[in-house]
């Protein structure tokens, strides 16, 4: 690709969509919501890997001459755009992948107290009492706890990105890593987004934190859950009780590992930074 690459990923409901509304403002990027080019690259990787009757046609160059194609040719509509963030929360799982691919790539992953998480999908279930989203099955929407339990095992929505970070923020290239903590990203978006700049060693930026706005309606009416990926007006913090019976919420915030900072070398966007 002509273009530079960068990837967003990291956990639900924590501020990717804000954060590409965000940077989609400078002329030079091209910031979305999730995009097919994972799971696109996983099929194809599964269709020509060892388990396919195709494997002894493609060596390792390849592999990943098809690789590149396929990032190639989707962002090839955005050639205007000089530096393209793809995003995907299974990214920091096949961050070595990423490494053979593209080298010295970065990645900007949104973190949010686990507890906050899981009371953001309860919020949007309640608002929409009679629409039953794909989030849950018929199994685990009866009540609260099961909810709870669905969206944080390790297959669940929540679960599958928590633990992929954590395999990123523990791996050999943590130090590729950037994370930006949604509560700080709302409340102090400039400076927020002063670092992100600085950790991709780009020129700065006047960004309209007063009037952001994004949304695709199509994608959230596919999985029925309006208002999933909408962001519209003022960046602030809005502040309100938990709709979370008080263990549910000390279980899941207890979950928030990027506090602790052993171990690991990733770059985060903390209260010390400011």
């Amino acid at each position: 690709m002509d273009q530079t690459l960068h990837f967003i990923s990291g956990l639900p409901r924590s501020g990717s969509t804000l954060l590409a509304a965000l940077l989609r403002q400078n002329p030079r990027f091209h910031a979305s919501i999730s995009s097919p080019v994972a799971a696109l690259m996983n099929g194809m990787l599964e269709q020509i890997g060892a388990g396919s009757e195709f494997y002894r046609f493609f060596d390792q160059d390849k592999r990943r001459a098809l690789c590149e194609a396929l990032f190639k040719a989707y962002y090839a509509e955005h050639q205007g755009e000089t530096v393209i963030f793809d995003t995907n929360r299974s990214w920091t799982a096949r961050m070595h992948q990423l490494e053979m691919l593209w080298g010295e790539f970065k990645m900007i992953v949104c973190v949010r107290n686990p507890a906050w998480i899981v009371d953001s999908f309860e919020t949007l279930y309640r608002n929409h009492p009679l629409d039953y989203s794909r989030v849950y099955s018929g199994k685990t929407r009866g009540n609260i706890y099961s909810r709870a339990e669905s969206l944080m095992a390790h297959s669940g929505v929540i679960g599958s990105a928590w633990a992929a970070l954590k395999e990123a923020y523990y791996g050999p290239l943590s130090d590729r890593l950037l994370l930006v903590d949604y509560e700080l990203l709302a409340k102090h978006p400039e400076k927020c987004l002063s670092l992100v700049y600085d950790f991709l060693e780009e020129s700065p930026f006047k960004h309209d934190v007063n009037k952001v706005a994004f949304e695709d309606a199509v994608f959230d009416r596919d999985v029925g859950v309006e208002g999933l990926h909408s962001v519209r007006g003022k960046v602030e913090l809005q502040t309100r009780a938990t709709l979370l019976p008080p263990d549910v919420f000390k279980t899941y915030s207890e979950m928030a590992f990027w506090h602790d900072t052993k171990g690991t070398r990733a770059n985060l966007i903390s209260h010390k930074s400011y």
